[in-house]
């Protein structure tokens, strides 16, 4: 079984002082830093995970998933707008050992780090796949969003999924309850 952590959309724009903030998103970062931290310190044969990816909110000009008048479900104030400090990942998320970072959303909406591509062009599920990659644990931003389509996506396509809710931080408390519920429908384990 060979084991790959996805960190989901850990930027600035997406903690607090950032133009899309999601509560609790800094000490997300944090946490899933001490991680990532844990994780390299490990001898390479101890270590939980063979690969560590990140997906990375990356607008060009996403069309209506700007608005000047959001609904916040299908439209959102400007944010991960490539080129800004905003599309950043959080400095909380220290050290960044990443083996590839997938972006997506560049001229359309795109909440799952599956809908993202690598610098080489390749999508998340063959990069995965070409590693030999079986399961995957999902974290990050935002529970209720791109955490779930991200974990939904990654169990479609035949990964064992787990989502660490635990170093996730959602947009409201009740659509981050649906998430939840929704992805352990779907068959996807849900720790915290």
């Amino acid at each position: 079984m060979t084991r790959a952590l996805i960190v989901v959309d850990v930027q600035n724009d997406f903690c607090e002082g950032g133009s899309l903030a999601v509560r609790g998103g800094a000490d997300v970062a944090f946490r899933i830093g001490q991680l990532l931290h844990q994780w390299q310190e490990a001898d390479e044969k101890d270590r939980e995970y063979a690969y560590v990816v990140a997906t990375r909110d990356h607008h060009i000009d996403p069309g209506d998933h700007f608005s000047a008048n959001p609904d916040f479900v299908n439209s959102w104030p400007r944010h991960c707008v490539a080129g800004t400090d905003g599309v950043g990942f959080h400095p909380n998320l220290d050290p960044q050992p990443f083996d590839a970072i997938f972006d997506k959303g560049e001229h359309a909406a795109a909440y799952s780090g599956f809908e993202g591509k690598c610098q080489d062009g390749q999508g998340l599920a063959a990069w995965l796949k070409d590693k030999g990659v079986t399961q995957v644990d999902v974290c990050g931003i935002a529970t209720d969003y791109c955490v779930r389509a991200t974990a939904l996506d990654a169990n479609n396509a035949g990964f064992g999924t787990t989502v660490l809710a635990g170093l996730t931080a959602g947009v409201a408390p009740a659509s981050s309850e649906q998430a939840i519920t929704d992805l352990c429908t779907a068959g996807v384990t849900v720790t915290t």
